[in-house]
């Protein structure tokens, strides 16, 4: 099914790299304020920039200067991770609330998800735009990620898991998706040791936006009928 395009946004987003660059200097943080609602955030993606909560209750955009993105015949599967997936049957968007809730848990280190990204997110999963990934067991969920599908980019904003290894199994679940469903870029904003030991790799902006321009020409992703037994995800490096 299609998602519903939202009304646009008020506000205007910059053009490209370099008008990009000429705000946030030799920073990330490009602007703060406008609002979240669901063309905003969709025009947001669109020109390579994400928000993330301020003090004050202020919107932060931010496009890196160096982006981490995972390619999609990249994902290191090791001899665990293999093992473990066979504990798991890896969903989309059956659990869309408690994915993001999970997310969003105060308890968890350097959480940063409020609930205005809580509600702002949800609202764009009704809509068909953000969607969750979830590894499940026989104990219930068991661990996933959320983020947002536009045209053949999939933008990751947060992952969580209750046992071990299952939001991996998870983000291997995404790729398994997004490689047979004509997905051309997943975006994981910074690198970090974890989604490095995954296969994420960086690049610069200018590269970023190039391999953005090509992902949002693609086709819609459609990933809502992805559904997987419990079996080792494909051999990777």
């Amino acid at each position: 099914m299609a998602p519903t395009p939202p009304p646009p946004s008020r506000w205007r987003f910059p053009s490209g790299p370099e008008e990009i660059a000429a705000l946030a200097g030799d920073g990330e943080l490009v602007a703060a304020g406008a609002d979240l609602e669901p063309g905003t955030l969709l025009a947001a993606y669109r020109a390579g920039m994400f928000p993330m909560p301020m003090a004050r209750g202020r919107i932060g955009w931010w496009s890196p200067l160096v982006r981490a993105v995972l390619p999609l015949d990249g994902l290191r599967v090791t001899r665990s991770l293999r093992r473990s997936s066979r504990r798991f049957e890896v969903r989309v968007d059956t659990a869309f609330a408690e994915v993001i809730a999970a997310c969003a848990d105060r308890r968890r280190p350097g959480a940063w998800i409020d609930q205005a990204i809580l509600d702002a997110y949800t609202r764009l999963h009704h809509l068909g735009w953000a969607h969750s990934v979830e590894a499940w067991d026989d104990s219930g969920l068991a661990g996933g990620l959320y983020g947002v599908a536009v045209g053949g980019l999939f933008a990751g904003e947060s992952m969580f898991h209750r046992r071990t290894d299952a939001s991996k199994v998870a983000l291997a679940g995404l790729v398994e998706a997004l490689r047979s469903g004509g997905g051309r870029l997943l975006d994981v904003q910074w690198a970090t040791e974890h989604l490095c030991s995954l296969g994420a790799v960086e690049c610069s902006r200018e590269e970023y936006h190039r391999r953005l321009a090509d992902a949002l020409g693609a086709p819609q992703l459609d990933l809502r009928s992805t559904r997987s037994p419990r079996r080792p995800p494909a051999a990777g490096p």
